[in-house]
């Protein structure tokens, strides 16, 4: 390595070393200028520190704010600055940095000063350790500021040391399956990656990078330890965490309350790295100690929670470059993590470092992101409906066959509620218009099923839902252009039918315009359920295979069952967003959901439209709803129920930052199978009952019901699809449920 005469920035700068394997630290004493030029190598001409021109966003939730390559391929102390695989921070500008196994050299701790551009200022040699018998991965300092607590990946172990002089005064238990093979059943370089302590100190976890082989691939554990800083830990737990296909868990950051940070990283050559990090939560997670193979665990309840806080491969490349291919030349081997400092706002600096591994093609880079941490969603109230709580009408179901579903045979006394499609706010405070969809699912099965919105009182103390009324949908003035079920009838009322009502949406002048998955139409109704005019079908010809539209020989373009599941109203209600619940069939990008633009007082579509990608093609976007100026709240969801679901969450978007060809951002603000229940909400749980505890779940097939309730609150509910479904009891049907959530930073 190349070294540097005096300068400036150095020239007072001199180099004091502490032998057998102490601190080497440089201090502004005047003259030695010579050792400075022996021991501390130049950063190179390439080398800078770099600050985004640009806004640097990678996320909603967080932004890098530069980088620096000012450490790569230096020296400090006759040693090369390389392989820097952990991180932690002595104070908002000052760091430590762990050396893997770098060859044979010393295993070693380098202090850091973490100004524009990065510099070593000291060196603590750990013990007689190189980098033959320590393969330094994950760093600790502990709150006496005196000692660190480093984890290598060789046996694996996890040592303490004195930071002043290097010297082991500790070595930490590790469950036996956890070494290398053949000793245990860890494999070579997968081990103990990630290291990380509790704000208070009292909990320690160690990540393991890989699987265990009685685990299988992709399935990682996290020990969890207690104890003291300075004194023993001791293991008392361990998570289940699946990192996403082809990555490994490299980092863990400790935030408290039992959520923490976490980074994977991939490489795949040709190709470069894939770095992502994520927030975690164990909230009601159970202890997979006793568990032999975390292959035989099914319920996604029993892992670790986890959501993408930003993919690095998503930031500007804001001036870096790479020594080999990747997908953003800011990418590198990233295995170092530590959160900073809390900025004006409220964001958190999180500093990122990569290791090189001592490698001509890597590169040493520093980064710092600014990143927002939200808290958890809460669980406020719980109320339900049960099932079988039908309400006056004629006998209905007499279409559907005479079995049994989940305990309960059709025809039915009455008309049931089979869930809500839609939930508005009512006249009063604390009342609801909540609409059920067109009954039994099908045309052929719900012509006995009478379109209606109930107003409810949900009581969130009781947990019980009275229900003081309801309107009718009908039409008297024969509006409907086409026959109807009650077509001879004084009052037509509409049946299940004519219409498959989903979404529902208040208007400036009180009247109510309903989304409808036939058409798909729209349908316009006074306050008491009477159609003012003729429904209104997709302004660019689609329609399903049910609309009555649908010419002999036509091809229906929206599947069914995929219309105007969602259907927001802006809020001085001149505005409506109908959103199709699915794909069209002739769109090429079977992951687009339509949004519309419809003006209220044109009474026309405005030609204006979005596309809204959700996650995978099987997904639906279940209810809409608007939050603020033209950001929308929307439901996206799976079709499954019970253990097998894997996604129910509420995403924001925002029509004002559409880009190309109107595609709009999104950001996920809560996952519905993972809500914090701390103040038991949801229990005492009955016999069976599925997702209820510390840990919440909304694991009902068809959630369809979004309804921002002000501040950072927020209404769920779901359709129950009566009597199929039985998500929360096995062999049970469903009943209604109405959730009330705190979601931390739902609002601007």
């Amino acid at each position: 390595m190349p070294t540097i005469s005096r300068s400036p920035r150095f020239g007072r700068a001199l180099t004091l070393a502490r032998h057998g394997g102490g601190v080497t630290t440089t201090s502004t004493s005047a003259g030695a200028a010579l050792a400075l030029v022996v021991t501390l190598a130049a950063v190179p001409a390439s080398a800078s520190a770099h600050t985004p021109t640009t806004a640097g966003n990678c996320s909603p939730d967080a932004s890098l704010l530069g980088f620096s390559d000012a450490l790569d391929k230096t020296t400090f102390d006759g040693t090369p600055v390389a392989g820097l695989s952990a991180l932690a921070l002595k104070s908002k500008k000052q760091a430590l940095a762990l050396v893997d196994n770098i060859g044979t050299t010393p295993a070693r701790v380098y202090h850091l000063e973490l100004g524009k551009e990065p510099k070593v200022t000291g060196i603590t040699r750990l013990g007689s350790y190189t980098g033959a018998d320590f393969d330094g991965e994950g760093l600790v300092l502990e709150e006496n500021g005196r000692t660190i607590l480093a984890s290598s990946e060789k046996e694996p172990s996890i040592r303490r040391f004195r930071l002043s002089d290097g010297a082991e005064l500790a070595s930490l238990p590790v469950p036996a399956r956890f070494q290398v093979t053949p000793a245990g059943e860890a494999a070579v370089n997968q081990t103990f990656e990630a290291l990380t302590v509790t704000p208070d100190g009292r909990r320690l976890f160690a990540g393991m990078e890989g699987s265990l082989s009685g685990d299988g691939p992709g399935l990682n554990r996290i020990i969890g330890y207690a104890g003291r800083a300075g004194t023993a830990y001791t293991p008392v737990i361990q998570y289940a965490y699946r990192p996403d296909t082809n990555l490994g868990l490299v980092e863990l950051i400790a935030l408290g309350g039992d959520q923490f940070l976490s980074v994977e990283r991939g490489f795949t050559a040709g190709a470069g790295n894939t770095v992502r990090v994520f927030r975690v939560s164990a909230t009601g997670v159970p202890d997979v100690s006793q568990t032999p193979s975390l292959a035989t665990l099914t319920d996604p309840r029993a892992w670790l929670g986890k959501e993408l806080l930003f993919d690095v491969a998503q930031c500007p490349p804001s001036g870096a470059t790479a020594k080999q291919p990747q997908p953003n030349p800011l990418l590198d081997n990233i295995e170092g993590a530590a959160l900073g400092e809390t900025l004006p706002g409220g964001r958190r600096v999180l500093r990122l470092i990569s290791d090189d591994n001592g490698s001509a093609t890597q590169i040493t880079r520093v980064y710092t992101f600014a990143v927002t941490l939200r808290g958890e969603p809460t669980l406020d109230g719980r109320a339900l409906i049960p099932a079988t709580a039908y309400q006056p009408g004629p006998v209905s179901g007499t279409q559907l066959a005479p079995d049994a579903v989940n305990g309960i045979t059709a025809p039915f006394p009455g008309q049931p509620i089979p869930g809500f499609s839609a939930v508005i706010t009512a006249d009063k405070p604390g009342r609801f218009l909540a609409m059920p969809d067109n009954g039994f699912g099908a045309k052929n099965n719900s012509a006995d099923f009478l379109l209606r919105a109930y107003d409810i009182r949900p009581d969130f103390r009781t947990h019980k839902v009275a229900i003081t009324g309801h309107i009718s949908f009908r039409d008297p003035g024969h509006k409907v252009p086409f026959p109807i079920v009650n077509e001879n009838t004084r009052d037509r009322l509409l049946t299940g039918a004519d219409f498959d009502i989903e979404s529902l949406a208040r208007d400036a002048k009180g009247n109510l315009w309903i989304g409808d998955e036939f058409g798909p139409y729209l349908i316009k109704v006074d306050r008491t359920g009477k159609v003012l005019q003729a429904p209104i079908p997709l302004p660019d010809g689609g329609k399903s295979p049910q609309s009555p539209d649908l010419a002999a020989g036509q091809t229906a373009t929206v599947p069914a069952s995929r219309g105007f599941e969602a259907l927001a109203v802006s809020r001085d209600g001149k505005t409506l967003y109908p959103i199709l619940e699915g794909a069209r069939t002739d769109d090429a990008d079977q992951r687009r959901r339509i949004v519309y633009e419809f003006s209220v007082v044109k009474n026309a579509y405005t030609g204006r439209t979005w596309s809204f990608r959700v996650d995978d093609a099987s997904l639906l976007v279940g209810d809409a709803a608007v939050l603020d100026g033209r950001r929308l709240l929307l439901i996206e969801r799976d079709n499954a129920m019970g253990v097998p679901t894997r996604i129910k969450r509420l995403v924001i978007t925002d029509l004002d930052q559409a880009g190309a060809g109107g595609a709009l951002p999104r950001r996920t603000v809560t996952d519905l199978m993972r809500i914090a229940d701390p103040r038991g909400v949801s229990t005492p749980a009955r016999p069976d009952e599925y997702g209820v505890g510390p840990l919440f779940s909304f694991p009902l097939q068809s959630v369809e019901s979004v309804l921002p309730l002000g501040g950072d609150r927020v209404l769920v509910a779901n359709d129950n699809n009566f009597p199929g479904n039985d998500g929360r009891i096995p062999g049970k049907a469903d009943d209604t449920e109405l959730i009330t959530l705190t979601v931390p930073g739902l609002r601007r």
